[in-house]
């Protein structure tokens, strides 16, 4: 016979239900007790109304001391604590006078004392009831607190772990590699030693760019496009005027910080799916603009484009004869890894015009890096490599709308 494993499920799974339970089973039990010591003491038993009275006053101002104390938490702690101090003096206040009136009526009668003096002698038991409530209310989100942080950094680590290994594939893609030593191989028995050694020469560059920064490392834009022109310097090589490239990079734009080895994978995607499927090949555009506070990267290339953008995201769906086979190492690590770098703090969209072309545009935060590193990155970074095609878009190019928020 099958046996139901049932698991508990944590008691602050559901906040607002464990809020309750506890509520309900802390006032209860403060009834309870002083119901228990009234009836030890041999009080009558119309006593335990006045006890329940007073309960559900505590009960009531405590519910009202919640949703306070809940907007307070998250302010300064001179605000915080200032202003809880004023709130559970003015609810003990409110408390100990309900308290007073309630027993007025009561021994109405039977005991000759003013409501200053009821007052006054009943204050600390709301002052004890009420302060215990709110130091257990200010722990146990504190808790809450400490342990959210503490899963969401052990989720982060495992995040960074899988963008990282993410992040090593694309500095080595094997497709790539296998390529550029086929062509050098080509070039070899054909004798040409002049190219091969060449293309050997900027494979070299290549890969000693790529292999130096560590994963999840910062670059400067300058420093990313030098990297991206020996990529492209070696694919030159195998598609020659098939490949055409231009750079519109404002000046600004240069010093700013992005993730290692952004752009490479968007225009080797630009390659693959653009200018490899085409005879006459495609031009492969990458802007790059400071918009206030934030740094805008676009990459358009003037390929087929793609009918069904997601399935080029996920890369995941059965390859279509006549196309380029998909790794399944596309632009959702792109996203993974700007979402493992800024948070929500960032854009990605992609779009695919009717009359083909793909565009992938991208906006992280501007940050600007320290003038060593400004120093070290070459200043003609974007210059029109030997032999290339490069030209530069104009600086103030017809703005259109690129895609949906993804």
């Amino acid at each position: 016979m099958a046996v139901l494993q049932i698991q508990a499920a944590p008691f602050f799974a559901s906040k607002n239900r464990a809020f309750w339970n506890l509520q309900l089973a802390g006032w209860g039990a403060a009834f309870l007790l002083r119901a228990v010591s009234a009836l030890a003491n041999q009080q009558p038993l119309d006593l335990l109304a006045l006890i329940l009275v007073t309960t559900i006053t505590g009960f009531s101002i405590s519910l009202i001391l919640s949703v306070i104390y809940r907007s307070l938490i998250h302010q300064q702690p001179l605000v915080t604590w200032g202003l809880t101090a004023v709130v559970l003096m003015f609810a003990v206040l409110l408390h100990a006078s309900i308290d007073a009136w309630v027993q007025g009526v009561y021994y109405a009668g039977t005991r000759d004392t003013t409501f200053a003096q009821r007052l006054i002698g009943l204050l600390y038991l709301p002052l004890t009831l009420l302060g215990g409530w709110s130091a257990l209310y200010y722990a146990i989100n504190f808790f809450l607190t400490v342990e959210q942080q503490a899963d969401r950094l052990e989720r982060l680590e495992a995040q960074a772990t899988a963008a990282q290994l993410a992040m090593l594939r694309y500095q080595l893609n094997p497709h790539f590699l296998f390529n550029t030593l086929n062509s050098i191989s080509t070039l070899v028995l054909l004798k040409q030693t002049e190219p091969a050694n060449a293309m050997l020469t900027r494979l070299s560059g290549f890969l000693r760019h790529t292999l130096v920064a560590e994963p999840g490392s910062q670059v400067t834009l300058a420093q990313e496009v030098e990297t991206l022109q020996l990529y492209l310097d070696i694919e030159r090589m195998r598609f020659e005027e098939r490949l055409r490239t231009r750079f519109d990079l404002e000046e600004a734009a240069m010093a700013a910080q992005l993730p290692a080895m952004l752009l490479q994978p968007l225009v080797e995607n630009a390659i693959k799916y653009a200018v490899s499927p085409q005879e006459e090949g495609a031009q492969i555009a990458i802007t790059a603009r400071v918009i206030g506070e934030r740094l805008r990267l676009t990459v358009e290339d003037t390929g087929p484009g793609v009918e069904d953008v997601p399935r080029y995201l996920a890369q995941t769906a059965e390859p279509v004869p006549g196309q380029p086979v998909s790794t399944g190492v596309g632009l959702a690590n792109i996203r993974n890894r700007l979402g493992q770098a800024y948070g929500d703090n960032h854009l990605f969209e992609t779009r695919s015009e009717a009359g083909g072309g793909f565009t992938v545009l991208i906006e992280i935060p501007f940050t600007r890096a320290a003038r060593a590193q400004e120093a070290a990155a070459p200043a003609a970074a974007v210059g029109a490599a030997p032999g290339g095609s490069d030209n530069i878009i104009p600086l103030n190019p017809t703005q259109r709308t690129i895609g949906t928020p993804a």
